[in-house]
């Protein structure tokens, strides 16, 4: 597989930038890095997940 070149990367990020505006950009990055943190919860979180529910039922 072919990593892009540092030149391919900035134009990638320059449409990117025009696309959604520099005022989204953080907004969307956090979205992005909570959607990963959920996603990883998800993946180990099945035992947690009844822990959680198993509190909640005692209380």
């Amino acid at each position: 597989m072919h990593f892009p070149m540092p030149w391919q990367l900035i134009l990638i990020l320059l449409i990117v930038l025009l696309l959604f505006g520099a005022s989204r950009l953080p907004e969307m990055g956090k979205s992005l890095g909570a959607g990963i943190r959920n996603f990883k919860k998800g993946l180990s979180g099945e035992e947690e997940e009844g822990k959680d529910i198993k509190k909640a039922e005692d209380k």
